[in-house]
């Protein structure tokens, strides 16, 4: 039934491997479209500029150590981009409670695991809810793949993505850094420095050098930071994870003063966004009634790591972990304190470890993996992405996009994450939780703006006295 086999590179076998009933290793996406887009004109971008990229008509299969890419020669577009329809009238709540649903539920192992559900009837428009499994890209990547079927114009083509040379190789693997670090990866799992040994025969290509850390002393060094890290204690926010997902996404922010409280305050954007998310979880922890003084808790945040000549799918991304200081009340100084932590992970290189630790995962038996990632995964609270976007308004099939959001799955033992995503002049976020840790989402999604505008208000008037 299935032919055209090729090898799957390690770090793409590890994320298909970390697939857990409460937690699918799929990333969602949802677009809002100001007009109704037809399933026929949505099927046939799909086809023609999706599909351009050989992996997403591959079926990925693990195997006893790895896995591999299976082309499937019955590939039928009409399996994969479907209509899912909402009651007429639906609005945000009802979008919601169908983007909820469907990110817990199974892609059909027999088929490439991606899927398109459009919403036909969504306020005066559609929606177009997206998941793909983490194994084919990650999230940098997969924005920019979704990115390529829109057009900057309401009639414009989308410009067809040049064929990479070997769309399902394997993108190479970090032999000259891990071979000398079998001792503390052995450490790290009780399976031992052999199985590390064995997975490296499974590495057929050096790796390229991914930027930052470039020997493995440094490596291990990271690795080991991270490993004797105290895990994050349980709390409203972690904890035994069920089977159901909540969704929720914010109004939007104005950009434009975000960024001006980066430019009085003298930070970054990411700065004031994330100090942002930090004092929404700690409002909405102090209203459950926990005291939240001088807590911290760990957002494991993506960093991309993909060169400009690496191929255009595949996982190049690594993890740093930043304490988000939810039990500082003054905005000031909690946007201080993130301020610093982030320029302390600007000379980190535990992306580059995490990076490292994955593509030697992805060739040791599943065993092996799931204590590591068990053991990483209680190291934080929540995950969140930051991605910025496009400028300018998007069209999807000739609809204009007014609003979008990409949630990253959550792995192991998490249970929650945020989504940033700047586009056409504002920022966009969105969470993603486990219903058994956060019924009600909306308390925390409605506590962005509210922390917002406490900081910009306090920033206007700062800027006043001062002037």
């Amino acid at each position: 039934m299935i032919g055209g086999r090729s090898p799957m590179d390690g770090v793409d076998a590890a994320w298909l491997r970390m697939d857990r009933p409460t937690n699918p290793m799929i990333i969602n996406g949802v677009f809002v479209l100001q007009t109704p887009c037809p399933l026929a004109r949505l099927r046939t971008l799909f086809s023609r500029h999706f599909l351009a990229h050989a992996r997403f008509r591959s079926v990925p299969v693990q195997e006893t150590i790895g896995g591999s890419w299976l082309e499937d020669p019955y590939f039928d577009i009409e399996a994969h981009v479907g209509r899912t329809p909402l009651p007429r009238g639906a609005g945000q709540a009802e979008l919601e409670a169908l983007v909820g649903q469907l990110s817990n539920a199974t892609l059909d192992p027999r088929r490439p695991l991606w899927r398109v559900d459009l919403v036909p009837h969504y306020g005066r428009g559609s929606a177009v809810i997206i998941r793909i499994h983490h194994c084919y890209a990650d999230g940098i990547a997969m924005v920019g793949v979704i990115m390529g079927l829109t057009t900057a114009a309401r009639d414009g083509t989308p410009t067809d993505p040049e064929p990479w040379p070997h769309p399902l190789a394997p993108d190479g693997g970090l032999t000259s850094w891990l071979l000398p670090a079998a001792h503390w990866l052995g450490q790290a799992l009780p399976a031992g420095a052999s199985l590390l040994e064995t997975g490296l025969k499974w590495l057929g290509h050096p790796l390229e050098a991914l930027g930052g850390a470039r020997d493995a002393a440094a490596i291990a060094t990271e690795m080991g930071r991270l490993l004797l890290l105290p895990d994050e204690p349980d709390s409203p926010l972690r904890g035994e994870l069920g089977l159901t997902k909540r969704v929720a996404w914010a109004p939007p922010l104005p950009l434009a003063e975000v960024r001006t409280i980066a430019h009085a305050l003298d930070c970054t954007i990411n700065d004031v966004v994330l100090s942002v998310v930090a004092g929404a979880l700690g409002r909405y922890l102090g209203e459950l009634g926990r005291d939240t003084a001088g807590l911290a808790l760990r957002a494991a945040l993506p960093v991309n790591l993909r060169h400009d000549d690496a191929p255009p799918l595949g996982n190049r991304f690594g993890l740093a972990l930043l304490d988000l200081p939810v039990g500082v009340a003054q905005p000031f100084e909690r946007l201080h304190a993130v301020q610093q932590g982030m320029r302390t992970l600007k000379h980190s290189q535990q992306p580059a470890a995490v990076l490292a630790t994955l593509a030697a995962l992805g060739h040791l038996p599943a065993t092996a993996q799931d204590l590591a990632v068990e053991a990483l995964s209680k190291k934080a609270t929540l995950v969140v992405s930051n991605v910025p976007g496009p400028r300018e308004p998007l069209y999807l099939g000739g609809c204009r996009v007014s609003d979008m959001h990409f949630w990253v799955p959550q792995s192991g033992s998490v249970g929650l994450g945020v989504s940033i995503l700047s586009y056409a002049g504002e920022v966009h976020f969105g969470l993603i939780a486990d219903a058994r840790l956060v019924p009600e989402p909306h308390r925390i999604v409605d506590a962005f703006g509210a922390e917002f505008e406490r900081l910009l208000l306090l920033t206007l008037l700062g800027v006043a006295t001062l002037s």
